[in-house]
């Protein structure tokens, strides 16, 4: 069997993992990347998807909302904004984090109504939250 590293996933409320896993796929703010056993040390902030880990039950993912993963040769500790398994994702925790999203969007585009930046980054955010809800199989009402 090829090697394994300690996987770890928390989020503000709790631990949702703790595993020898053989690789981590993390969506990462500037793409997806793959973690394997002796990567180099690296720090990545992620933005709403599917984190996919491969360990010797199998696949398991995680939907996250964002957070910050960190890399070493030996493991992967993700703390995560929110993140819940896959298979408790519905429609209705879908629609509870679209809202806080576009709650969010609408806020600081009210503050900074002329900066371009903060209201980018936030219209970014709700983008990529209606991603995570199709590549799931669930609706982010409009």
């Amino acid at each position: 069997m090829a090697d394994t590293m300690q996987f770890d996933l928390v989020s503000p409320e709790r631990r949702l993992a703790s595993a020898q896993v053989v690789s981590v796929q993390i969506p990462g703010t500037d793409g997806d990347m793959t973690a394997m056993p002796d990567h180099a040390p690296t720090i990545t902030t992620m933005r709403p998807g599917l984190l996919t880990v491969d360990g010797p039950n199998g696949q398991q993912q995680f939907v996250v909302t964002g957070g910050f993963a960190e890399i070493t040769g030996k493991g992967v500790s993700v703390l995560a904004e929110r993140a819940l398994a896959r298979e408790d994702m519905t429609q209705e925790t879908m629609d509870e984090i679209m809202e806080e999203a576009r709650t969010t969007y609408t806020k600081v585009k009210e503050a900074f109504e002329n900066q371009e930046g903060p209201v980018d980054d936030a219209a970014k955010l709700l983008s990529d939250m209606v991603a995570m809800g199709e590549q799931i199989g669930l609706s982010a009402k409009t």
